[in-house]
């Protein structure tokens, strides 16, 4: 994977899949005496990435240097990326603009950073779980010394659920039809797509209630389609509820109101 040792580089939104060997060092420079620790992505919480567009997350972390190291005279630029360790990924993301650090002691930096995950810097087969880490250049943004593995980062494709109970108005003790669909976005064609075979939960919330039950759980099909029945007995919410896998979020569908005559 090679560093591209460029301001540009370092302070704009950067994918390592763009790295291709290992950076060279320049003669007589060593890499940086600097790690990283304590780092924090998107607050514990997932990244979850739409089939187009992207999304912005932030980064808190600690960067520790050499006593007699002075801080203009490295770069830390802390990444999540895809694989066992940032030198041999072919998928991450650095920072979008220069972290913000502040002194904890004569040694310690407290640092923030924002970075931006996009559609284009990803495909399918990479969603689920991905690591955090930090590269330490030295003042000319060589040299790179690594800190890999600082925790688990979730990455997922954005899920989409939806659900409509017919008919409406309906009898009391009449079968209802509730329909849907579970969709995800599919980084590589750019859309939406059905997931199929996952199994998602029928929910029923009655009227003046805040809670929903769940009636049945069935499988999504093929082209990620729901359809099942159940019986009308009160005015109330039918909802799709999906649990989530490793590679997509849980979600709930909004739930459509049918009235029991």
């Amino acid at each position: 994977m090679r560093i591209r040792a460029t301001v540009a580089a370092v302070s704009g939104a950067l994918a390592l899949s763009a790295f291709v060997a290992p950076a060279a060092h320049a003669v007589g420079s060593t890499a940086p005496d600097v790690t990283f620790s304590s780092m924090k992505v998107n607050g514990g919480k997932a990244i979850v990435v739409p089939a187009t567009g992207s999304v912005k997350f932030t980064i808190t972390y600690k960067v520790t240097h050499a006593a007699d190291l002075k801080t203009s005279d490295f770069y830390a630029m802390p990444v999540i990326y895809h694989g066992t360790t940032i030198e041999k990924s072919q998928y991450g993301v650095a920072p979008s603009g220069e972290p913000t650090c502040t002194d904890s002691s004569t040694t310690v930096q407290s640092c923030k950073a924002t970075l931006s995950v996009s559609r284009a810097d990803l495909v399918n087969s990479i969603a689920g779980t991905w690591q955090s880490g930090g590269i330490a250049f030295d003042k000319n943004l060589d040299n790179p010394a690594f800190t890999n593995n600082l925790g688990r980062v979730s990455v997922q494709r954005l899920s989409k659920l939806t659900v409509n109970a017919t008919p409406e108005p309906v009898k009391k003790g009449r079968t209802i039809t509730v329909t849907g669909s579970l969709t995800r976005a599919n980084w590589d064609a750019k859309k939406y797509s059905g997931y199929a075979s996952q199994s998602v939960k029928l929910q029923f919330r009655k009227k003046g209630s805040s809670t929903y039950t769940t009636l049945k759980t069935i499988k999504s099909s093929s082209t990620g389609a729901l359809k099942t029945t159940t019986t009308a007995t009160v005015d109330g919410y039918y909802r799709y509820s999906f649990a989530g896998t490793s590679t997509t979020p849980a979600v709930n569908a909004t739930g459509d109101y049918v009235d029991v005559q």
